[in-house]
């Protein structure tokens, strides 16, 4: 792959960064009048951390990249299903026990012991569920462990 490739995926990346900031801006305003950090706050966080990526690609490209080939690209592949499933599980599930599985597979493939890796994945979770729901009152899905 060369630099024209990074250009080209920078460029992608800016129009998908572009689409899903403009996504989060089409929340409705909550009853009652707009908030401090709203639903659209994080996704627009994350749109913007995309967008200027995309730009350093398209204007810092690596100029002897490669395409990964055989076991590191099976292994990108493996990431990829990964994240899918999370997105698909992070509903019926909640998002603790997704993002654990989550997590805790994508750090294992990295390198990490099974029980270590997992851990790190539980206790990215939780944290990270308690600053959502308490700390900026920004409900994550809670899956069977919510239901009442």
């Amino acid at each position: 792959m060369s630099n024209r490739g990074d250009r080209v995926l920078g460029l992608i990346l800016l129009v998908l960064a572009l689409a899903y900031g403009w996504g989060a801006q089409q929340w409705p305003e909550p009853f009652g009048g707009a908030e401090e950090v709203g639903p659209e706050t994080f996704p627009t966080l994350l749109a913007i951390v995309l967008g200027l990526s995309s730009l350093y690609l398209m204007f810092k490209p690596d100029p002897d990249a490669e395409w990964p080939l055989g076991k590191t690209a099976a292994e990108l592949g493996l990431a990829m299903v990964i994240l899918v499933a999370y997105a698909f599980l992070l509903e019926p599930l909640g998002f603790i026990p997704a993002t654990t599985m989550a997590v805790g597979a994508l750090s294992w493939r990295m390198g990490a012991k099974l029980l270590p890796a997992f851990m790190t994945g539980l206790i990215s979770a939780v944290v990270v569920f308690v600053i959502f729901n308490y700390g900026l009152s920004l409900s994550l899905p809670a899956g069977p462990l919510g239901a009442e």
